[in-house]
């Protein structure tokens, strides 16, 4: 196969010029594609092409996999000497440290009345680490709980300052049969 050099850009003449090119086309793995009157080999071409798009998956699933921001997880309940211990898992994709985070909480009965407002403290949660938080609401049993209500961050200290990164973006679910609102 020969090539001509008339139909390549410039800088491209210069090159093989430069480099004594033959103008003979050389097919590796006996395949070859002809482009602008070069000859492109298919396999690392595709090889390229895959991998670029395997990349560009791989960074949207990422992105959708974690979004930025406060997950609160209702985890589990337990009675608990005339308590319900509530389980929490915080975790802290916000790209901050969150040194201090005071949630305002309404816990609802069965019948969808409040019995309790409360603030849960969940102190520090530090960025990207998966936090266990614990609380008791006393002369509670944990049956008579149908939904707990996240009604907003009382307390949110980031870099020794109020935050609203607390609340925005703030993403709520449950892992037993008691809802958790927001």
């Amino acid at each position: 196969m020969h090539l001509d050099l008339r139909y390549l850009p410039l800088n491209l003449r210069l090159s093989y010029q430069n480099e004594n090119f033959s103008g003979e086309v050389q097919s590796i793995i006996g395949c070859s594609v002809r482009h602008l009157g070069i000859a492109m080999p298919v396999i690392p071409r595709l090889l390229a092409i895959v991998l670029t798009a395997a990349l560009a998956v791989s960074q949207a699933h990422s992105d959708e996999a974690s979004p930025s921001g406060l997950s609160l997880e209702l985890n589990a309940v337990q009675e608990v000497e005339g308590a319900c211990r509530v389980t929490f898992v915080a975790n802290n994709t916000t790209g901050a440290a969150i040194e201090k985070a005071v949630f305002e909480t309404v816990i609802f009965d069965s019948t969808g009345a409040v019995v309790r407002l409360s603030l849960f403290d969940f102190r520090e949660l530090p960025e990207g680490r998966p936090r266990v938080r614990q609380f008791d609401v006393p002369g509670m049993r944990c049956e008579t709980i149908s939904q707990t209500l996240i009604n907003g961050a009382n307390t949110c200290i980031v870099n020794g300052a109020e935050s609203d990164i607390c609340g925005d973006g703030l993403m709520l679910s449950s892992r037993i049969s008691i809802k958790l609102l927001g």
